[in-house]
């Protein structure tokens, strides 16, 4: 079965910087994109960043665009998030998810990995 470990999480200032893994096993399959979604309390989940394991595309939400740079080692199977001057609002649960297409849509994503909470104070 696919699984997804998120890690990385913690409590940081504002301008901190925090790196989130996730480490990804239980599948041969490799065309795949893994993502990275957050969920604010009450507040729609959404898309932060996206990488393609064949091509390396990716993809950026506005609001995290030159603040944060996805990566991946498919060897490993394990993407990263560098998360730099991070802002109160970036405060959120984040999740990393799997799908065996070239996207990064939240509803199209067929693998979820539990959550790591990044807190950022102001």
């Amino acid at each position: 079965d696919v699984q997804l470990q998120a890690s990385g999480g913690g409590l940081v200032q504002a301008g901190g910087s925090l790196r989130l893994s996730c480490a990804a096993s239980g599948f041969t399959f490799e065309d795949y994109t893994i993502g990275w979604f957050r969920q604010a309390p009450g507040k729609e989940r959404e898309g932060v960043s996206c990488i393609n394991s064949s091509d390396g595309d990716t993809y950026y939400a506005d609001s995290v665009k030159g603040r944060v740079t996805i990566a991946n080692d498919n060897a490993k199977k394990t993407v990263y998030l560098q998360m730099n001057n991070l802002k109160p609002e970036d405060t959120a649960v984040y999740y990393c998810a799997l799908v065996r297409r070239p996207l990064c849509v939240s509803d199209y994503m067929n693998y979820w990995g539990k959550g790591t909470q990044v807190t950022v104070s102001s």
